[in-house]
C-alpha cells in the first residue's frame, strides 16, 4: 500500500511541471470557448459529421503549432484523440439504431462501449505516467490468505462488470436462437435469455474466484455463508426470483398486460426478476409489486385472451316514460360515441323499479382498458344530451309522504250525551 502511495505522489510531481500545467490551461481555455462557440447559428447549420470533428481538429492543429515551436504538446495530442474517439461514439450510436431497438441501444452505449471506451483512455493515460506493468503487481492486501494485487483486483472488477453488463446481447442473441428452433412463447423466451445469463455469470464469477487463487475450500465457505443467508435474511427476494422465472415462462403476466390493482386498472410496463413494474393511469404512477404476490393473491386481467373490455353505466329514468323508447335511446346513443365498439353491440337493459326511478343498465366495450375512464366520462355526456333533446327526464331521489285523518274514537260517555240522530 506505501508503495503505491509514493507511485501516485510520483504523478503529482509529473502534473507539477510548466509544460503540462501549460497545456492543461490551454485545454481548459478552448474547451470553454468551444462550448461558446457551437451554440452559433452557423455551427449548427454544419453536418453533424463535420460538427464532431471541429473541436478535436482545432485541438490537434493546436497541438501542432506548439510542437513547430519547439513546445512539449504530447498532452494536447493525447486530449484531441480522446476527444475524437468520444465524439465518433455518436456516429457508432446512429448505426447502431439501424440495426437494433433504441432501447437496446441506448442501455449498450451507456451500460458497455461508453465505460470501457473512458476506462481504456484512463488506462493509456496512466501508462503515459507510469508502467502499468509494474503497478499492477503492486500488493494492496490478503483475501482468505491469498495475496491481492492490483492487477487481480482490477482485472476481477473488470471481468464482474462485463459479466453482469456485456452478457446480455450474447444471451438474448442465443434465446432467440432456440426460440427459432424450438418454438416457445415470448415469455418463455425472455426466462431462456435469463437463465442463460445468470449461469454465465455464475461460471464467470466461480473462475474469477481462481484467477484469485482462491482454492476449493474457500469457495465452498463462501457458498455456504450465502446458503445461511439465503435461508434467514434474503428468503423473500429469493421467492419473488423464482417467481419471477416461473411468469415469465407461463406468460400469465407479461408487458402490456393490464391488471386491476386495488380497483385500478394498471398496466405492465416490466417484468423483472424481483419486482414487475405497472403504470397507473390515474395519476401516472408506476407501481413496484413483488411477484410472489402474484402467486398469493387474487389478480384480474382484462388482456389474458384480448384487449376488450366491457364496461357499464347505471342510469335512472322517470316512470312516465315508455321503458322501450329509453332502452333504444340508451343504445343508439352508445354507438354515437367514437371509442365505443359497435362489435359486439352496446346493450340496455332495464334491471330494476327504484324509489324514485326505473333504473337501467347500458352495457357495452371498448378496445383499450386503460381509457375505460375517459370513455365512460364520454358516454355520459352523450345520453345527457340525448336525454334532453327527447325531454327524459332523469328524476331526483324522492319520497311522498301522504298523511290521512282519521276519526276519533267516541266514548260511551259522548254517545249517551248526544242526541239521536233522526232515521231515515
Amino acid at each position: 500500500m506505501n508503495q503505491l502511495f509514493w507511485e501516485v505522489v510520483g504523478w503529482l510531481g509529473y502534473l507539477q511541471r510548466t509544460s503540462i500545467i501549460f497545456q492543461l490551461s490551454l485545454i481548459i481555455v478552448f474547451v470553454v470557448y468551444w462550448r461558446l462557440v457551437r451554440r452559433h447559428i452557423t455551427i449548427k447549420k454544419l453536418p453533424k459529421t463535420l460538427h464532431l470533428l471541429i473541436a478535436p481538429a482545432g485541438l490537434s492543429l493546436i497541438s501542432v503549432v506548439l510542437k513547430s515551436l519547439g513546445w512539449d504538446a504530447g498532452l494536447l495530442s493525447y486530449m484531441s484523440l480522446g476527444w475524437l474517439g468520444w465524439n465518433l461514439l455518436s456516429l457508432l450510436h446512429e448505426l447502431l439504431q439501424k440495426l437494433i431497438p433504441p432501447q437496446r441501444v441506448h442501455e449498450l452505449q451507456s451500460r458497455l462501449i461508453r465505460p470501457m471506451y473512458l476506462i481504456t483512455v484512463a488506462l493509456m493515460f496512466i501508462n503515459r505516467l507510469d508502467s502499468l506493468n509494474d503497478l499492477s503487481v503492486i500488493e494492496i492486501g490478503q483475501l482468505f490468505g491469498i495475496a491481492l494485487t492490483i492487477g487481480k483486483l482490477f482485472t476481477s472488477l473488470l471481468m464482474s462488470y462485463l459479466l453482469l453488463v456485456g452478457t446480455g446481447p450474447p444471451a438474448a442473441g442465443l434465446a432467440w436462437l432456440l426460440q427459432k428452433m424450438l418454438g416457445y412463447s415470448e415469455g418463455s423466451r425472455k426466462a431462456v435469455e435469463l437463465i442463460i445469463r445468470y449461469v454465465v455469470v455464475g461460471i464467470g464469477i466461480t473462475a474469477l474466484g481462481f484467477h484469485l487463487g482462491l482454492n476449493g475450500t474457500a469457495l465452498v465457505a463462501i457458498a455456504g455463508g450465502l446458503s445461511v443467508g439465503l435461508g434467514f435474511g434474503i428468503k423473500e427476494v429469493f421467492s419473488n426470483f423464482i417467481s419471477g422465472i416461473w411468469l415469465l415462462f407461463e406468460g400469465s403476466v407479461r408487458p402490456g398486460e393490464v391488471l386491476m390493482i386495488d380497483n385500478d386498472p394498471c398496466e405492465v410496463r416490466k417484468l423483472g426478476l424481483r419486482a414487475t413494474v405497472l403504470w397507473r393511469d390515474r395519476d401516472n404512477a408506476e407501481l413496484l409489486i413483488p411477484n410472489q404476490m402474484f402467486f398469493t393473491d387474487q389478480a384480474t386481467s382484462y388482456t389474458a385472451s384480448d384487449r376488450m373490455r366491457r364496461s357499464e353505466i347505471r342510469i335512472g329514468a322517470a316512470y312516465r316514460h315508455d321503458p322501450r323508447q329509453v332502452l333504444q335511446l340508451l343504445e343508439a346513443t352508445a354507438r354515437q360515441v367514437p371509442r365505443v365498439l359497435n362489435h359486439p353491440a352496446p346493450r340496455a337493459l332495464q334491471v330494476r323499479f327504484g324509489d324514485s326511478a326505473i333504473e337501467y343498465s347500458l352495457r357495452y366495450w371498448i378496445a383499450d382498458p386503460m381509457s375505460n375512464i375517459g370513455i365512460l366520462s364520454e358516454v355520459n355526456q352523450a345520453i345527457w344530451t340525448a336525454f334532453q333533446q327527447e325531454g327524459i327526464e332523469i328524476p331526483f331521489p324522492q319520497q311522498v309522504n301522504t298523511i290521512r285523518e282519521t276519526p276519533r274514537p267516541r266514548s260511551w260517555q259522548d254517545a249517551q250525551d248526544s242526541p239521536e240522530q233522526p232515521s231515515r
